[in-house]
Order: structure tokens, then sequence, then C-alpha cells
């Protein structure tokens, strides 16, 4: 694993492991990192399984799915404190689809990990184990019918998720039309509070009119890749040059890293959730809570706190039972430690100072 540390110059410093989403690496914290380092942590950020320089796996299609799925991703985060000689870690904090891995974490051993941060991707817990079946068995599971509504509205439509599970989109967003570079520019700006179509709210259900009513890079065009979603709101140079969140000298670092690794080792773990193969593991938990005080943190302009209907609701009321913050901040968007690190850095630093007093 290829880790980014800071705060090791002394020992015996409590841990906090952070676990970056797609399309990210450990290099996503590198504004947190710092500041949790001068107020006395031990932290750790790699990059995760299907990442960057971390090795031993395969990003072969056909290959077996079993070592992205998610229990495997939490013996990864256990291995990885263990390595350093932690048996504790006062928090987990994680962003896009690390913060799923950070909750399962804190899910299968809240005894190791002492606190949750989920950033930008609420967690709705864990699939449940059908109920009362004794005289009634549960229904078969079939093809979620969203799919097929979706691609028949009058503007066709395809949940990205289920995109990304498809064999041709690693070749789409290696090796897009406008190159690399340009299209990771236009994926993170598509997803932040620079793109003024970002203005989210809560949606009805999990229908296709009301999904159709999220952003292209959500609910895409039936007929376009994403390289070609996002192409059609790249910002002009003039904007580039002004961009201070993320600057092209540090985009250059992910570009360079995927034009090395290409994308599959990350959309392995999409295809994991899509394909439902683990369901039956993950609902050894069924019924399982959030116990241990956690926090969700996210940009008021991040249409991900939204895009599963119900879930960020669900969170604080009944998944989480120990919710110490909720909080959405002004001027971010989906990448919001990279967007507002400061605050960021401030919210968290002010959980953990009530978690140890």
């Amino acid at each position: 694993m290829h880790v980014l540390e800071a705060g090791f110059e002394s020992e015996g410093r409590p841990c906090i492991l952070l676990l970056h989403g797609f399309p990210e690496l450990a290099f996503s914290w590198r504004k947190v990192m710092p500041a949790l380092a001068a107020a006395g942590y031990h932290v750790i950020a790699p990059d995760q399984r299907g990442y960057g320089r971390t090795t031993g796996w395969s990003a072969d299609y056909d290959g077996d799915l079993a070592p992205f799925r998610l229990t495997n991703l939490v013996r990864d985060a256990l291995g990885l404190v263990y390595a350093f000689g932690h048996r504790k870690v006062d928090a987990v904090v994680g962003h896009d689809f690390g913060s799923l891995v950070a909750a399962w974490c804190a899910v299968i051993r809240p005894d190791v990990f002492r606190s949750v941060v989920m950033m930008s991707a609420p967690f709705a817990g864990p699939p449940s184990l059908p109920f009362g079946t004794v005289d009634t068995p549960p229904a078969t599971q079939a093809e979620d019918p969203v799919h097929r509504a979706l691609a028949a509205l009058q503007r066709p439509r395809k949940h990205y998720q289920w995109y990304y599970s498809t064999r041709q989109v690693n070749a789409d967003m290696h090796r897009p039309p406008q190159g690399l570079h340009a299209f990771l520019r236009g994926y993170y700006h598509h997803k932040s509070a620079d793109w003024p179509g970002n203005q989210p709210y809560p949606l009805q259900a999990w229908t296709a009119e009301e999904l159709a009513k999220l952003p292209t890079y959500y609910v895409m065009d039936l007929d376009k890749t994403m390289a070609k979603t996002v192409a059609e709101v790249m910002p002009d140079q003039q904007a580039i040059a002004n961009n201070r969140w993320l600057p092209d000298s540090e985009l250059a670092f992910y570009s360079a890293e995927y034009e090395r690794t290409g994308f599959q080792g990350g959309l392995q773990w999409y295809r994991c959730g899509t394909s439902r193969l683990f369901d039956a593991e993950l609902q050894t938990w069924s019924d399982r809570r959030i116990e241990i005080p956690s926090a969700f943190i996210s940009g008021k302009r991040d249409w991900g706190t939204y895009q599963k209907p119900g879930t960020f609701e669900a969170m604080q009321t009944r998944v989480c039972t120990n919710m110490v913050l909720c909080e959405l901040i002004d001027g971010a968007g989906h990448w919001v430690q990279q967007e507002q690190a400061e605050s960021v850095n401030e919210l968290l630093l002010g959980f953990m100072n009530r978690l140890t007093g």
C-alpha cells in the first residue's frame, strides 16, 4: 500500500485514517493532513486498493471482484493501521466512496475505529435480511425497473454507477477524445461549486422522473460517455487559471497517476455494488447501527448528499445513533476537503476535541 503520512515524528500519537474516493488518491488529503498532524495526530492516508501506487490488485475486467468487496476494503484499513502499530484509531474519515468504507469500518470494527466521519456520501446502513418469511417467502430480487424507466424517458438517461460497471467505461475515461488531463479538469469542475448548475435539494423518490433531476454526471444522457458529458461543461482557460483549490500543477498529479493506472481498479468497487454479488455477506450486519460518535460533512453545493433519496435523512435518524455533527459547507461542491480545506479542518478538529475534551 502506498501511504502518505504526517505527524510521524514522535511516538504515542493517536491515529487518524483518511480514505479517499473516486477518482481520487491519498493526495486528495494534502490540505487536511498537516492541520491534523499539527494538532497532535498521526495521520495516515493510503492509495486504496485499485488506486495509484498501491499494488497487488488486478485491473482485469474479467477477473475476480471479491478483492474489491467492502469487507475486504475494511480489512485493508485494519491491516494498514495495525502495520503502523496502532490498536485503536481515533477517527476514520472517508470521502465519496471512501465514506462508505469508513462507515463499514464503524459497523464491523467499532472496537478499533473509535469514531467515524463520512464526507459527501451518506450511509444507508447494511442491507437487510428478509424478515418474517416463514409463511410468506421473500420475493425473488429482480432487475431494478428504474433503469428501463430512465432509458424510456423522453430524454433517455442512464445512472452513472451502472455505466461505471460496463466494460467500455475504462477506455472511455482513460483515453478520452479531449485527453486525460482535460477530462479530469472537466470532471472535477462539473461536480464542484464552480459549476453554477450545482444547486442540490432532496429528491422525493427512487424513480426515473425524480432521478432525472440530477446533473448529468450522476444521471447521464443514454448515448453519451462521461468524457462527452463533462466536455460540455468544460471551464474556459481563464477559469482554469483562476482555480485556487485545484491548480493545474496539482491536477497534473492526478492525470499522471491515472494515465499510468487507468480507472478500472476504482471502477471495480462500483461493480461490486451494482452486481449485488456480495450483499449476502453484508447482510451479516443487517439492522446494525453505527453507535460510535459519527459526523457527516459535505458541501452545500454537492448533489452527492441527495443522490440516493432518503439516505441523508435515514443516516441522521436511524443509521447513526450518536451523530455529533452534520454540516454542509458554504462554497463547496463534491470535493469538499479540497475546495474548502480550512472549513473542513476546523470541523474535523472541533469534532475530535468534543470527543476528547
